[in-house]
């Protein structure tokens, strides 16, 4: 079976270099300089064409190749597993969750930033103690 996978991967490289080389070869409908700028308008491009050349008929039988190979190597590829599979795991497997959240203990909450109103604050009244202006007061809760 390696055997036969081999001979398709050679197979389809032939055939893409060779389907390189005849599409390369082939010479373009407009060839004047007036259809490099849009000027070869009234050519349609599934118009009416001559006859089929040597180099059109091989582009056609070498497009079928290339497609029955690659359709053939997915068939035919061996099972073993790829390049990742052979990748070591690591030895702690945690969850995505546990391993995103924070090695560092957390910094005390701050304090919610005070609610702003459209309407100038009142004046803080004189007659208060010492006592309650000393301490701060809690920002209002929406």
């Amino acid at each position: 079976m390696i055997f036969l996978f081999y001979l398709i991967v050679f197979l389809h490289v032939i055939a893409c270099l060779f389907l390189i080389a005849v599409v390369l070869l082939q010479q373009g409908k407009g060839q004047d300089l007036a259809s490099a700028f849009g000027g070869g308008g009234t050519q349609t491009a599934f118009g009416p064409r001559g006859s089929a050349t040597v180099l059109s008929r091989a582009t056609a039988i070498l497009a079928a190749v290339f497609v029955v190979t690659s359709l053939a190597l997915s068939i035919v590829r061996p099972k073993g597993g790829g390049v990742l599979d052979q990748v070591a795991e690591p030895a702690a497997a945690a969850s995505p969750a546990a391993s995103a959240a924070p090695k560092a203990t957390p910094a005390a909450p701050t304090p919610a930033p005070a609610a702003t109103s459209s309407t100038a604050p009142a004046a803080p009244a004189e007659s208060a103690p010492a006592a309650k202006a000393a301490s701060p007061s809690p920002a209002p809760k929406k």
